[in-house]
């Protein structure tokens, strides 16, 4: 089958290149290293005897994020040497912020065709590769097959949606997922999953999601009436997330369709007589002009944080920036997951929101995080909402009944605290990959 992939890659290609170069341009900051993406990786140190060198790929800014603790405890080690891959040009400047000091070069995953793959193989001469939550490139995994190079899947994890695919298509997705060595499945749920696909018992085992040992920076008092004065949010009446604030509802990781929904909920939320505000992050910044579009339609006043400090105070603020939501949701009492409201299915995560100790609420589609979701309802630190009347009903009681939201807001760090120790884990099942290396 590889050949059949390797065939169809290149008119599937051109038929997707300008959608994805129109994409690139749109989100900026892609033309540095472009060369890369065709395998054309920066020339790297010679190897050191003694050292292995691992090839670390993670797509974006939340699997950025996720693996620090993973670097760290790799790095502690004092035998390895990190080259660490991204897809997107947000993860790749998170990547170098955080990193830059601690892994031997930063660089773009190649496209996953074999010209291109075989040539970043050859210049990179991993001897350990690990793809990072939902990743699976043919080409990639067939390369490190032929150079008998080990694969991680790390925070592995499938989606109902890949899971059906690869179910129905199992014939041809064996062959080409069987150079995966090893997976650490994120949840047992995802585990079975893998063992249903026909990857064996031994080579699969659950270490749990790595996202849930993630520290957050605790924003000081200070720090969070700055910043909610750089949003434009309002500093008078009460709330939970400061002395003095405004409550405030969380759009976190909006997807299209979702801003408006969120902005009924502040419409009803005035209505119940309650003075909150709203605050809107984006899944991706570049649609800062439809938001924007949406916006203007509803009579609200609004602030984007591109835009630099807000001038007054304004009903609706938009985090349209990049690596700053987990210090947005520390100034909210409510946070909405998006990715989840028909029609849209996903889901984003809802970790840190947990992890800070918000109430939260998502839609009905949490496929991406089934378990975690699941989870967090059945402890109370979460609600299910249908639809965007059902996100207003909800988000007026959770504002009215302050006693509710801190109920939901402990149970969120409770069940947070009981879910960790993923990362210990992956390093131990790592450090037995590497040993086997010699």
């Amino acid at each position: 089958m590889l050949w059949f992939y390797r065939v169809m890659f290149v008119p599937a290609l051109l038929v997707a290149a300008p959608y994805y170069l129109w994409r690139m341009r749109k989100r900026g900051g892609y033309r540095d290293g472009f060369a890369q993406r065709f395998g054309a990786v920066d020339a790297l140190p010679a190897k050191r005897a003694g050292v292995k060198r691992i090839w670390l790929q993670a797509v974006s800014v939340g699997e950025m994020l996720a693996i620090g603790p993973v670097i760290d405890g790799l790095m502690k080690r004092g035998d390895v040497e990190i080259y660490l891959t991204t897809t997107t040009s947000t993860g790749h400047k998170l990547a170098v912020e955080r990193y830059a000091a601690k892994v031997m070069a930063i660089g773009y995953f190649p496209t996953d065709w074999c010209f291109f793959s075989a040539r970043a193989w050859k210049r990179i001469a991993p001897d350990l590769a690990i793809l990072t939550e939902g990743e699976r490139w043919p080409e990639f995994i067939a390369q490190a097959r032929k150079r008998s190079v080990p694969l991680i899947a790390l925070n592995g994890r499938l989606s109902d949606r890949s899971f059906s695919r690869m179910r129905a298509w199992l014939w041809a997705v064996r062959p080409l997922m069987s150079g995966i060595t090893r997976v650490l499945a994120c949840s047992e749920h995802d585990a079975a999953r893998f063992r249903e696909l026909g990857f064996s018992a031994d080579s699969v085992s659950s270490t749990g999601n790595i996202k849930l040992d993630v520290t957050i920076p605790v924003l000081t008092e200070a720090e969070r009436a700055k910043l909610r004065g750089e949003l434009g949010l309002s500093f008078a009446g009460a709330g939970a997330s400061g002395v003095g604030a405004v409550p405030v509802l969380l759009g976190s990781s909006t997807w299209p369709g979702e801003e408006v929904a969120l902005v009924g909920a502040l419409k009803a939320l005035r209505e119940a007589g309650i003075a909150a505000r709203l605050l809107i992050v984006p899944r991706h910044a570049e649609r800062r002009g439809d938001v924007e579009t949406a916006l203007k339609e509803t009579g609200f006043s609004f602030h984007f944080r591109s835009r630099g400090a807000a001038a007054g105070e304004v009903d609706i603020a938009v985090g349209d920036t990049t690596g700053e939501l987990r210090k947005f949701t520390q100034l909210a009492d409510v946070v909405f997951v998006g990715k989840s409201l028909p029609p849209h299915g996903e889901g984003q995560t809802p970790v840190e929101a947990a992890a800070l100790g918000r109430a939260i609420l998502f839609g009905p589609g949490m496929s991406n995080f089934r378990p975690i979701s699941r989870e967090l309802i059945e402890s109370g630190a979460a609600r299910v909402v249908h639809d965007a009347e059902e996100l207003a009903v909800v988000s007026t009681l959770l504002f009215r009944e302050a006693g509710v939201r801190a109920a939901m807001a402990t149970a969120a760090q409770g069940w947070h605290r009981a879910n960790q120790g993923a990362v210990a884990r992956s390093l131990a099942a790592l450090d037995e990959e590497l040993r086997k290396l010699g």
